[in-house]
């Protein structure tokens, strides 16, 4: 656990079918209602077989992410009441010490064009074209992992 301006924010890695209910919420509040994925995009067959993390502040579930058995890292979002706030940060870091620690080589994301800069300050270098993904820019990012 890791104190955080005064609450207490815990970043662990989550079961997808025990943790599913805070996982689901958190996604379809950002990607489905927010960001209007469309639903049939934001569930998939990498769902089961992800390593998924999730943060709670006070107990209450504001933050996931996933990576997927390749190393590419998704489903990164935030509650809106608890952005910028460093929780993001917090649980990029944690999705890269857990990689280290696993001994993954290299981390991957597609991230959305507003966000790029948040990738690059923990160590992602752009590379390829910009594309569409579900309506949204993005662009491809790679991170090495140390040994």
């Amino acid at each position: 656990m890791t104190e955080h301006n005064n609450t207490s924010l815990n970043i662990r890695v989550a079961d997808w079918h025990t943790d599913s209910a805070a996982l689901q919420h958190i996604r379809k509040t950002v990607f489905v209602e927010e960001q209007h994925v469309p639903v049939e995009l934001e569930w998939d067959e990498y769902d089961d077989s992800s390593t998924h993390f999730l943060v709670e502040l006070d107990d209450r579930p504001v933050a996931t992410a996933r990576v997927k058995p390749d190393g590419q890292l998704g489903r990164m979002a935030v509650l809106a009441d608890y952005r910028n706030r460093g929780i993001g940060r917090a649980l990029l870091d944690a999705v890269i010490d857990y990689c280290e620690q696993t001994g993954m080589l290299t981390l991957s994301c597609h991230a959305q064009i507003q966000v790029t800069g948040f990738y690059e300050q923990a160590g992602f270098v752009q590379h390829g074209e910009i594309f569409e993904d579900a309506g949204i820019e993005h662009r491809a990012m790679l991170r090495k992992c140390a040994k």
